[in-house]
């Protein structure tokens, strides 16, 4: 079998696959998309970094082709898809650079108070400007850190090292989780509003896309200083340019950039009080070498038909357990992701509840792929059916798993709750249903539905009264936006009915606010699945 080396990656990885018998090693660093175009023809195997692109395109020209490894986390460069739909394990190395990135977003942080890269290019220029480079200490500082996993939880520990006031900002972090690691759980204003530095350790995810931008900066202490080693997008480029200038911020420190490589005209390369570095997140010898022998190991296991690790678009399962829970598995991944959606943030407990067959079978890869669901906007591409686990618990969130001999109206169920620390609880059922095996929602939150798990949702609580589906349908034909499926379902006459709206597209927020706006609707979300 030909694996590719796309992308350049610690030499003890390539060694260990030119060790292995029945693997062809093809090192094919630089190569133009062209060329990795050609090379797909006969591989079994890519590995690549973030410079070389997996694009549709080339998965349909490799017919051999098995697997994909990025040796590192993002997989922004690869067409899970396409992927996937092609059978192709997508698989990633994400626990090598956590102490790299931590380190380097503390070297930004201390570069930022200190003036140091500032003050060796004056240096260098024959100048000795004492007073021009005056900085400030750490020491007893507030610093603002959003998103408190993996990375972020490390940097919290070097800050409380240095002296300073922590201050997180992680919806999905409980609360005590935040208490034993020594950090005040606060809400973003708060952070913007108290912060003397702010780092952010986020994944790039539609709600976080420009989460700090002109207005945000608005909201925070003059002097601030604030820095991203995380994923380019998150802070608003041409914003925080425009808060350096007025003297809003005073430091800033980049890693990550919305368009990479940084372009040589980026007006972010003239500005004096901005520290950039070229995406050195994973950029020591340390973590070269672990994600690059990890991601060759994980490779080479995957393609001799073996245990599936670290894999991003499907559970790490033997194939016969797969053939007995493989039609649950998007089922299961998409009920996560709508309890998440339909819960608060703030979660205390997770709990899922099999029925029927799973009571015999070994469900832990599905419920793996729950958790994933349920993580897939928290934690972004960082998160697979080997890590949803840890993800869970870094936010301290407890897992509970329970099977149950319990007779229900269907042969196999999932029953999946969250419960929060003032008792409140969220729920939502699915099962698979019909010879071609189709996953539908059959209650949420004690209302019995039958609803497809797919797309975009709205799902809307209104009184019992005539006309709903009418204003519905309305207010959405207006918007252009065409209904799929619709399902009702009442706890009593004239009681509260619940509506779950299977949606072509998304409508506008106009629409959506005009939905909200009626008389008789309680209230109504969208979910993306």
């Amino acid at each position: 079998m030909r694996i590719v080396v796309a992308d350049r990656i610690a030499a003890s990885g390539v060694e260990y696959l030119q060790k292995q018998d029945d693997f062809e090693v093809v090192e094919a660093y630089g190569s133009s998309p062209e060329e990795v175009l050609q090379l797909a023809r006969d591989a079994s195997a890519f590995i690549v970094r973030s410079e070389t692109r997996i694009t549709a395109e080339v998965i349909e020209a490799a017919p051999k082709l098995k697997v994909v490894g990025r040796a590192g986390v993002g997989v922004d460069n690869i067409d899970l898809e396409a992927a996937s739909q092609k059978g192709v394990v997508v698989m990633n190395a994400p626990g090598g650079n956590t102490i790299a990135t931590s380190e380097l977003t503390f070297t930004h942080i201390l570069c930022g108070a200190r003036q140091i890269a500032q003050a060796n290019a004056s240096m260098r220029s024959g100048k000795w400007d004492r007073k021009l480079f005056s900085g400030v200490e750490v020491f007893h500082k507030t610093l603002g850190i959003l998103g408190l996993g993996r990375i972020g939880s490390e940097v919290a520990s070097r800050a409380l090292a240095f002296g300073m006031r922590i201050l997180a900002h992680d919806p999905y972090l409980a609360p005590a989780r935040a208490e034993e690691m020594g950090v005040e759980l606060r809400d973003l204003d708060t952070v913007f509003s108290e912060a003397d530095f702010i780092t952010v350790h986020m994944p790039l995810t539609e709600g976080t896309r420009n989460l700090i931008d002109k207005d945000a900066f608005a909201r925070m202490r003059d002097g601030v200083r604030i820095f991203n080693c995380a994923r380019g997008g998150i802070i608003n480029q041409k914003d925080l340019v425009e808060a350096i200038q007025s003297g809003k911020v005073a430091y800033a420190g980049l890693d990550v950039y919305e368009e990479e490589p940084l372009p040589g005209n980026s007006e972010l390369r003239g500005i004096p009080h901005l520290v950039l570095t070229p995406h050195l997140g994973a950029s020591t010898r340390e973590a070269q070498e672990s994600v690059g022998l990890e991601i060759a190991q994980s490779l080479a296991e995957a393609l001799r038909g073996g245990v599936i690790l670290n894999a991003l678009n499907m559970p790490s399962v033997d194939r016969k357990t797969l053939q007995a829970l493989g039609p649950y598995f998007r089922l299961g991944e998409n009920l996560g992701n709508f309890l998440q959606q339909i819960a608060p943030d703030q979660v205390k407990k997770l709990r899922i509840t099999y029925y029927g067959k799973f009571v015999d079978l070994d469900a832990n890869p599905l419920t793996r792929t729950i958790l994933k669901g349920y993580l897939k906007n928290i934690s972004g591409d960082t998160v697979n059916s080997v890590n949803a686990p840890i993800l869970l618990q870094q936010l301290g969130v407890e897992n509970e798993v329970v099977k149950s001999n319990e007779a229900r109206d269907y042969h196999e169920l999932i029953l999946l709750e969250a419960e929060t620390g003032d008792g409140g609880r969220y729920s939502v059922e699915g099962t698979v249903i019909g010879k071609a095996g189709l996953p539908r929602i059959v209650n949420i939150n004690g209302r019995e539905v039958e609803a497809p798990p797919e797309g975009i949702m709205i799902v809307v609580e209104n009184h019992d009264v005539p006309g709903i589906v009418g204003t519905i349908g309305t207010i959405l034909g207006r918007d252009g936006v065409n209904i799929a499926a619709m399902s009702l379902s009442r706890n009593r006459l004239g009681g509260l009915a619940l509506n779950v709206v299977n949606l072509d597209s998304r409508p506008s927020e106009k629409a959506f606010q005009s939905i909200i706006s009626s008389d008789s609707i309680e209230s109504a979300l969208v979910v993306v699945l």
